[in-house]
């Protein structure tokens, strides 16, 4: 599938997918927001991709926030439905996916850049990075997400701060307030992703799945965490995942899982 604002590359179980919009900073506009659903959902279809990488094109900006002016004449109702559609088709997606998402965090990642950083299942960031939630500044507030993630991420004292005041903080702020798990050097933002993925990439994706959604219910106001885990830990021993992980452990070997 060919894409107009972002570019997809494969390599073994690990794709990455960099936001390619480099004039206006990455930021992500309506048709940008559609194309990384349709490669997301493609992706978590593809048996053969363990992992993703989410991106920006160049040093500057992960995403830099949305395309105002898509939206700056809308009327309550039409902002309640952009902030529904986009919650739904993308950020609410991406968390859900069944496929690990890591946000390479490259420079900005501001208001919706930042809200869909984490959407990601977690963010690695380089040591040019700057996030914040800007979005006081222009008289609305985070619509994506924003005001429930960043305080799950970083505690409601430091939400609270960070959107009320629409600061941004750098990489190491970032990471003392576990927004981010790692910082690193520019130059090594990717190879690191790449690392982390390929050790992802070798344990049971069926596992991985019924943990990123055990996990998922845990921060969820409807789910019970805990029967959520105690159901996805017994539906993994129907798996031929856990028959060969224990299978191979037992012999003293490495597991060879097939992903079922």
């Amino acid at each position: 599938m060919s894409y107009k604002n972002i570019i997809v590359e494969e390599e073994r179980a690990i794709a990455t997918v960099t936001i390619n919009r480099p004039n206006k900073l990455n930021a992500l506009n309506k048709e940008t927001i559609q194309e990384l659903h349709d490669a997301f959902e493609d992706l978590e279809s593809d048996r053969q991709i363990k992992v993703i990488i989410l991106t920006g094109s160049g040093e500057k900006a992960f995403v830099a926030g949305a395309d105002i002016s898509e939206f700056a004449d809308f009327s309550e109702k039409e902002g309640g439905k952009l902030a529904a559609k986009g919650q739904e088709l993308l950020f609410n997606f991406v968390e859900n996916l069944s496929t690990p998402v890591i946000a390479a965090v490259n420079g900005f990642a501001l208001g919706g850049g930042l809200e869909l950083a984490m959407a990601c299942h977690f963010r690695i960031a380089g040591d040019n990075a700057k996030m914040g939630l800007p979005e006081v500044t222009l008289g609305v507030i985070p619509g994506y997400g924003g005001t429930q993630r960043l305080p799950q991420l970083v505690g409601k004292g430091r939400a609270m701060e960070m959107i009320m005041t629409g600061a941004m903080i750098d990489a190491d702020t970032a990471l003392r307030y576990g927004l981010v798990n790692h910082v690193v050097a520019q130059e090594e933002l990717l190879p690191t992703c790449e690392k982390i993925a390929g050790r992802i990439s070798k344990n049971s994706s069926v596992a991985i799945k019924h943990a990123i959604k055990a996990i998922n219910a845990g921060f969820s106001s409807t789910d019970n965490g805990y029967e959520a885990e105690i159901a996805a830990f017994g539906r993994c021993f129907g798996t031929a995942d856990f028959k060969e992980g224990t299978t191979a452990f037992l012999e003293k070997r490495k597991a060879d899982f097939p992903g079922e």
